[in-house]
């Protein structure tokens, strides 16, 4: 369509015929650097700026940048904390209305957390992307955009997705195994996944940040700022409502709009469609309602953004372009990247390898009969580490059952991964790679 759209607007040969002028601060600076020059240097020779004239705002960048993705790392932990600080505190409630559904309580919650902080952090980091762009002084405007985009896209990509990876690939792989737990803090212990898996949990971490970003940041917002901005210059405004209509009725049509708010550019739309097709894309697997909520998202946010540009925004300057730059880099690199992800969310998220496995090597008549017994190994609780073991049993236990592929300890390696471990992860492995080919 683009390349179709390109013929038809007579765009072929847009890009060689128009050269891209230098921009204003640009020029200040190359202007500021020929000042400084010696008066002996070459009169004729281009006098432009160098990295090593960048190199200052080239270090801030990457600094500030790896200091943001260090930040979003912090809160996503910290979002960890919440979910097993406040999974114990239920457990240890003596409210049953607490301990009735500690699981749905603890994800639902955290994962509107984890909305917020999305939603807030965005907000900050498109702040502090054009600021570092800025700085880097690029010679025109059309590499200030491309700098602008990546690096706002490096931010909220880090940002909307490191809770779900985090799901859908760490969490309950970190957590050890009985009597020799990993702790986090003190005496808390990482979490685990639920007897069926943490594909459900990913589920609610997807619908909830989906559908918050499209309602609240991407329609709400688009919608209320304008409204509000509007509503402050009125409020600004010297005049009645009855002089400012009797000065609206006598205003041109271009006066009228200059009162508008500013058009600040489309980026801003293409991003919201870039982190959304991620969403649908990366793991449609997990979550398979997505490319459902987009469609319907997309319907209303046609006619929210109609009404914006119409009514709430400036008339935008019209400007030739021969494609959609650097947008269609990014959605060919998530269109390959999304074949991979969603190759590691089936093999090593969900149980359909292991099932897979278990039919076609260890079930003695290949049915799935005996599946959960397979999965399930053995511990012997004299093995626990003193004062991890439970303090009050009910059942005289000498061995418990926990899931995972490990040796019993009757054996000669004890609680050593088992051989079922390795072929089930070779297979996995095997599936990723077939799945790849298959889909390149």
């Amino acid at each position: 369509r683009q390349m179709r759209l390109n013929y038809v607007w007579d765009l072929t040969d847009y890009g060689m015929e128009e050269e891209d002028h230098n921009r204003a601060e640009y020029e200040l600076r190359v202007a500021e650097k020929i000042m400084r020059q010696d008066q002996g240097a070459p009169k004729d020779e281009k006098v432009k700026l160098t990295c090593t004239d960048r190199m200052p705002a080239y270090l801030t960048t990457v600094v500030m940048m790896g200091f943001m993705i260090f930040v979003t790392f912090v809160i996503a932990f910290g979002v960890i904390l919440y979910r097993i600080s406040i999974k114990t505190a239920l457990h240890l409630s003596n409210y049953p209305a607490a301990r009735s559904n500690i699981r749905a309580t603890v994800k639902t919650t955290a994962a509107i957390i984890n909305l917020i902080v999305i939603i807030i952090l965005d907000e900050i980091y498109a702040s502090i992307a054009r600021w570092l762009t800025t700085l880097e002084v690029p010679k025109t405007d059309k590499s200030f955009e491309e700098r602008l985009i990546f690096k706002t896209f490096i931010l909220k990509f880090v940002n909307a997705f490191t809770p779900i990876v985090y799901l859908a690939f760490f969490r309950g792989r970190l957590v050890g195994r009985p009597g020799k737990y990993l702790y986090v803090v003190g005496s808390y212990r990482m979490e685990e996944c639920a007897h069926a898996g943490c594909l459900m949990e990913l589920c609610i971490q997807l619908c909830i940040t989906m559908l918050g970003k499209q309602l609240i940041q991407n329609n709400l917002f688009e919608i209320g700022i304008p409204k509000l901005k509007k509503l402050l210059r009125k409020r600004k405004s010297e005049l009645t409502s009855k002089q400012e209509e009797e000065l609206h009725k006598t205003l041109k049509r271009y006066e009228k709009d200059h009162v508008l708010g500013p058009f600040v550019g489309i980026n801003p739309e293409y991003m919201e469609m870039i982190i959304q097709f991620g969403m649908v894309t990366l793991f449609v697997a997990s979550f398979p309602l997505a490319p459902l909520f987009a469609l319907l998202n997309n319907i209303i946010e046609i006619r929210l953004d109609a009404k914006k540009f119409v009514l709430e925004l400036r008339r935008p300057i019209a400007a030739k372009a021969k494609d959609i730059g650097i947008w269609y880099n990014l959605l060919r690199g998530l269109s390959k990247v999304a074949v991979i992800v969603n190759a590691f969310v089936i093999a090593f998220t969900s149980d359909f390898v292991p099932r897979l496995v278990y039919q076609y090597t260890y079930s003695p008549d290949g049915t799935m009969h005996g599946f959960v017994n397979h999965t399930l190994s053995y511990f012997n609780v004299s093995d626990f580490q003193k004062g991890t073991e439970p303090t009050i049993p009910k059942f005289d236990v000498q061995v418990c059952r926990y899931k995972d592929y490990r040796e019993p300890p009757w054996s000669n390696t004890p609680y050593e991964l088992s051989k079922e471990f390795w072929a089930i992860l070779a297979v996995r492995l095997a599936f990723v790679i077939v799945f790849q080919v298959w889909n390149t």
